[in-house]
């Protein structure tokens, strides 16, 4: 059996973060919820001793929504930069990023510019890391369609694009769960 963790989510309370909380408590971890709505804010520093202290590890699917390169790509690389130095200083274990598959394929859009900064941060950190690239998901497609449209056409680079759902479905096959 494997033993309990303490597993911080930053931006815990979103559309994917509230997933992964609820994953981790199903699964009989810790789960601790980081997010502005409970004074932790990873941009600033504001209160990531205390919650990361006896922490295993933190998953980090933080967001912010700008089309300005150097706002997204600021908030991802300071938010990563005071994450990983406040869980190196806490014996955090592991550090989680969620980012996009393709990203560098797309870094002439602002938001992909600031996922890259996220991962190169991290990554050159010192912190034991993964990077998780999902595809995007379907409920971001009226975001994502209006980052491309101009003068009323939308404009998608040469890119394999496969959005996911991002609310977990089960479906019975043959007696075995399928979790897709």
């Amino acid at each position: 059996m494997t033993k309990m963790k303490k597993v911080v989510v930053i931006g815990g309370t979103g559309l994917i973060g509230s997933k992964a909380v609820k994953l981790l408590r199903d699964a009989g971890h810790e789960a601790v919820v980081a997010s502005s709505r409970n004074g932790i804010n990873a941009y600033t520093g504001e209160g990531l001793a205390d919650m990361l202290a006896g922490a295993d590890a933190v998953i980090d699917v933080s967001n912010m929504m700008s089309f300005d390169k150097d706002v997204i790509t600021d908030f991802f690389g300071t938010s990563s930069r005071n994450l990983t130095s406040a869980e190196k200083a806490a014996g955090v274990r592991h550090h989680v990023v969620l980012s996009i598959v393709n990203a560098e394929k797309l870094a002439a859009n602002p938001y992909m510019a600031g996922k890259l900064a996220q991962e190169e941060t991290v990554a050159a950190s010192g912190q034991g890391y993964t990077i998780v690239r999902a595809t995007q998901f379907h409920e971001f497609l009226e975001t994502l369609a209006g980052a491309y449209t101009a003068d009323g056409a939308v404009k998608v680079p040469s890119i394999d694009f496969q959005p996911i759902v991002g609310q977990r479905r089960r479906r019975r096959t043959g007696g075995n769960r399928i979790r897709a």
